[in-house]
């Protein structure tokens, strides 16, 4: 058997990108979080999400539950699954879920440092701690709904560059994760507001759009001051620059983009 790893702290977004990276690397399989899913399908085995505590979740991923585990070992042998990719938080566990199941030694080490870029980590994490949420590589209606006290909600599909659809995501809130901070969606926009007005030059903010699905862009229509005597360009890549330091340093993550039009002069 082919067996990858993929590892990276908790809530940096691994299972996020493991459809695409398994896709990538055309591995048939992935074991996350004590599931066994074989091309999209959950086949075999019982998420860690599941569980009531952080202590129970752990033993839950690594399959301490010998039952568990041949459960699993006897669906990786009726799908004849030839590759495999093993999602953990460091290589020690993915060795540990290798060695339980009795897969062979892993073939290939990668990091979600790999994968994703440094401001998608963030945002993952950002994600994980003000709002729990925790993403499962699933559909939605391959979870059940009784295991958890709060909501299931569809994730997003995944698709190639070409746009040919190769999974799905489903988000869920685990018991075990019991602090929460509820972030407004207006706190963006005032907080983008509030740096641009304070800028010395600029009269006033006329428009700005924040779009937040699989990128964080912001769109600004500013009013300059008259007259200008300054060097245009480089003022506004100064507020570029302020406004991804205030968006770093209260939430964790910068946007993706940030597009600034000059729209008038008062």
């Amino acid at each position: 058997m082919k067996v990858y790893s993929l590892s990276g702290p908790s809530g940096t977004g691994k299972s996020t990108s493991a459809v695409t990276f398994a896709h990538d690397h055309k591995l048939e399989a992935m074991i996350d979080d004590g599931l066994l899913i074989v091309r999209g399908k959950r086949v075999a085995g019982t998420s860690a999400k599941f569980e009531k505590n952080t202590v129970t979740a752990v033993r839950r991923a690594i399959f301490n539950d010998a039952k568990h585990a041949e459960e699993v070992k006897a669906a990786l042998r009726k799908y004849n699954v030839a590759s495999l990719l093993i999602i953990g938080t460091s290589d020690k566990m993915t060795r540990t879920i290798a060695k339980t199941l009795e897969v062979g030694e892993i073939d290939n080490y990668y990091y979600v440092t790999d994968i994703r870029t440094e401001n998608e980590i963030r945002r993952a994490k950002f994600a994980r701690e003000t709002e729990g949420k925790h993403v499962m590589p699933v559909s939605s209606d391959q979870v059940s709904q009784n295991f958890f006290k709060r909501l299931i909600k569809k994730g997003w599909d995944i698709f190639t560059p070409k746009r040919v659809k190769i999974g799905e995501t489903t988000i869920v809130h685990p018991d075990f994760h019991q602090q929460t901070i509820h972030v407004h969606k207006r706190v963006y926009p005032q907080l983008v507001r509030y740096i641009a007005e304070n800028h010395p030059h600029i009269a006033k903010v006329e428009q700005l759009k924040i779009v937040t699905t699989n990128e964080f862009i912001v769109e600004l229509k500013l009013v300059y001051r008259a007259p200008i005597q300054f060097d245009l360009p480089a003022d506004i890549r100064e507020l570029q620059y302020q406004l991804q330091q205030a968006m770093l340093s209260t939430f964790g993550f910068t946007a993706d983009q940030i597009h600034c039009k000059v729209g008038k002069l008062e």
